[in-house]
């Protein structure tokens, strides 16, 4: 799978928890002292986040770690 794919899913995954807890992208960036836009661009699959970061955004949102990737396919 290639990188695009895997920060998209990643993304996808952040964004429907975020919804779960009613939180806003403000509120989950400012919880793991990140800029605003910048999470919008990891929510978005258009960056990808350190690994500190990921796992302080998983933390917020109750993530289990191993559900934020998406699951190898082999060929």
């Amino acid at each position: 799978m290639s990188i695009k794919k895997v920060t998209k899913y990643v993304g996808s995954e952040l964004k429907e928890a975020r919804f779960a807890m009613r939180l806003t992208q403000a509120e989950v960036a400012e919880k793991v002292d990140a800029d605003t836009n910048y999470y919008a661009k990891i929510e978005r699959g258009e960056v990808v986040p350190s690994l500190t970061l990921l796992i302080a955004v998983a933390d917020v949102l109750n993530i289990d770690y191993p559900t934020l990737l998406p699951k190898r396919t082999k060929k």
